[in-house]
């Protein structure tokens, strides 16, 4: 008999052993790594198994994971039935059963491991991918149910966490849900087949002090991809936003607007690819006074040569209105082709630096409304973000995707200028200089 008092929002996880996978995701200080340690301690005691617990980096593991069972077993005053050996890291049961720990930095030590029929993945979203299914692969046992649990801080949704358990290709044709994260931010727990899902915030410890939590709420003031992650435990989209005055709209309201613009100004502009990446056609229209971009048509696919783009374009109308469409000047020959047949397309202007210079003239616009028609580029510029170096400092020429129809964009805006108020400024001033 173990007493133990426990956070109420993880009783029911401690005991329940349904699903082969249990999913646990939360932010800072919600106690979710305490209870998964207290869960596989309990279950240990209960039967006798090889438990693996797997950090990215196996230094981090002493102070961390392996820290956590010494502080759970002298709170259950067990120290003298369990042991925990510091020199190869192992906690030991009575039964015969074992914690051993691996950090994946170091995967030929994994290849000695055997019936190994629970896993926990500490912190999975540091783990790659191919590492996570390496370690399914090293899940077995003749008998025993297998079991792996992983937990973590939500990140991205670029990270595989995101696209395996909750959204793959999110915002794309073929766009899979497996749960829709926001439902288990409202029902906190989640069974859908064989994978249990938790979410927990600080607000699920008990024991968490005061002061820390409001620490955590006052990151809502200055950073707040660090306020959803740690205080809200929600994935989304960090870094520094590239449009953020990006909005998707109705269709119908898009033409609308478009429709009472005074004299718009019409542009089409086209990104190349192929195997890998896409073909990105995108139809905008400007209200040059408000500085507003409208994007209201798109073309996206991938793996088509150029006879099959000239019939798709055909199709839209592009050789029988003559609509004129700027594209990548890198692919000349698919420019030339598509020109036989009768599209109206030319080579966009791209100088040495004009990436930066035409992500710069996109953020000049004081509003980018997207039709909701254009799902593509909806996903692509509604959270794109700067990458960063290696020290943390932005890079404003480079992405967290590729963007086709940003390129798109780019190429259709090449002979169009968006002045914004310093440049109005400096205009000024030379026409003041001259007497004019």
């Amino acid at each position: 008999m173990i007493e133990k008092e426990v956070n109420p929002h993880f009783e029911n996880f401690l005991f329940d052993w349904e699903q082969k996978f249990q999913f646990l995701v939360g932010g800072y200080g919600s106690s979710k790594s305490y209870h998964v340690a207290l869960k596989i301690i309990l279950k240990l005691l209960e039967e006798k198994r090889t438990a693996l617990v797997v950090r990215e980096v196996y230094e981090t593991i002493r102070e961390s994971c392996f820290a956590l069972f010494e502080e759970l077993i002298s709170d259950l005053e067990l120290e003298n039935s369990i042991k925990a050996v510091t020199s190869p890291m192992q906690i030991r049961f009575p039964n015969g059963s074992r914690i051993i720990f691996k950090g994946m930095d170091k995967p030929q030590k994994l290849k000695s491991i055997h019936n190994v029929s629970l896993i926990w993945l500490e912190e999975c979203s540091e783990i790659k991918y191919d590492g996570f299914k390496e370690l399914i692969g090293r899940l077995r046992h003749p008998t025993l149910k297998l079991y792996m649990i992983l937990s973590t801080n939500p990140v991205d949704e670029g990270n595989w966490t995101y696209s395996h358990f909750f959204i793959k290709n999110k915002g794309q044709d073929d766009e899979v849900v497996f749960l829709d994260d926001e439902v288990l931010y409202k029902e906190r727990t989640v069974v859908v087949g064989d994978t249990y899902y938790h979410h927990s915030t600080a607000d699920d410890n008990l024991f968490l002090p005061k002061s820390y939590v409001e620490e955590l709420e006052n990151t809502k003031v200055y950073d707040l991809d660090l306020y959803r992650v740690a205080r809200k435990g929600r994935f989304g989209v960090s870094g520094t936003k590239v449009l953020p005055q990006f909005e998707s709209k109705p269709h119908a309201e898009v033409m609308a607007a478009i429709n009472a613009i005074y004299s718009p100004i019409y542009k089409a502009g086209m990104d190349f690819g192929f195997e890998e990446s896409h073909n990105a056609l995108v139809r905008m229209a400007i209200d040059d006074k408000e500085k507003i971009l409208y994007i209201y048509w798109e073309y996206y696919t991938k793996g088509k040569t150029d006879v099959e783009i000239a019939e798709d374009l055909e199709k839209e109308g592009f050789t029988r209105t003559k609509e004129r469409v700027k594209g990548d000047s890198a692919e000349p020959k698919t420019i030339y082709y598509l020109r036989k047949k009768g599209v109206n397309i030319v080579g966009a202007y791209k100088p040495k630096g004009s990436r930066l210079q035409n992500t710069k003239k996109v953020k000049r616009f004081t509003r980018i409304v997207c039709s909701d028609q254009c799902p593509n580029t909806v996903r692509e510029l509604k959270n794109l973000t700067y990458k960063k170096d290696r020290n943390g400092n932005t890079i404003y020429d480079e992405f967290n995707i590729d963007p086709h129809t940003f390129s798109a964009i780019w190429y259709g805006l090449d002979d169009y200028e968006v002045v914004d108020l310093k440049d109005k400024k400096e205009k000024y001033k030379a026409l003041q200089s001259l007497g004019l």
